[in-house]
């Protein structure tokens, strides 16, 4: 049991640091919100690697492999949430006056049910958990709590990375938010989530 939980401790740490849609949600909220909502970001996104973890257990990350046409609906869920944040994100460096003051900061819960939307409506973190958890659960043990321990792994893993740069970037942040710095930053930020928002329709089509 130790053994594998220590191996996937490190697999974890490297999909973990590997950027992605939430570390770039997380710089992007802390950029322009502030420490607090960039940490609740953080923990909506530790409460959903718990739920992808759940849902490995029990079996509904399975489901979502089987059929094609769940799996479907999910893409297209997660690739119009992801195709809102892009455009907002891109369309909010519309207008000078926008250059050089921080964005409208993100209220507790907004910033809490963004981080948690923009992993639980990623399927790949889905298909990543039903491929990589099954793998480390030891034979004989009860799968949900095995599960969870694992999770937790993960989640701490995921809070000391993503809480890191949350505090570098509030390091940082006045030199973030200058305007160049920060219009280049948004379209940055929006044009990869517009592209995945793209990239997941079509493959959701073919």
């Amino acid at each position: 049991m130790g053994s594998s939980v220590l191996t996937f401790a490190v697999v974890a740490a490297l999909i973990t640091i590997t950027p992605g849609l939430d570390t770039l949600l997380v710089i992007r909220t802390s950029l322009r919100s502030g420490r607090r909502s960039g940490l609740l970001a953080t923990l909506g996104v530790c409460s959903g690697i718990f739920g992808w973890a759940v849902a490995s257990a029990v079996g509904v990350s399975a489901l979502l492999l089987a059929s094609s046409v769940a799996f479907g609906v999910l893409r297209l869920a997660g690739a119009a949430y992801l195709l809102y944040l892009g455009v907002r994100m891109l369309w909010s460096r519309r207008g000078p006056a926008l250059d050089v003051e921080p964005g409208p900061a993100l209220g507790p819960l907004a910033a809490y049910r963004t981080g948690l939307l923009t992993n639980l409506l990623n399927p790949k973190a889905g298909v990543m958990y039903v491929s990589l958890l099954p793998q480390f659960l030891p034979h004989g043990t009860t799968a949900l709590p095995t599960a969870l321990l694992l999770a937790a792994v993960h989640n701490a893993e995921t809070a000391l990375w993503l809480g890191g740069l949350v505090f570098g970037v509030e390091h940082l942040r006045r030199w973030l938010r200058r305007g160049g710095v920060r219009r280049a930053i948004d379209r940055v930020a929006g044009a990869v989530f517009v592209g995945f928002a793209v990239r997941l329709t079509l493959e959701t089509t073919r």
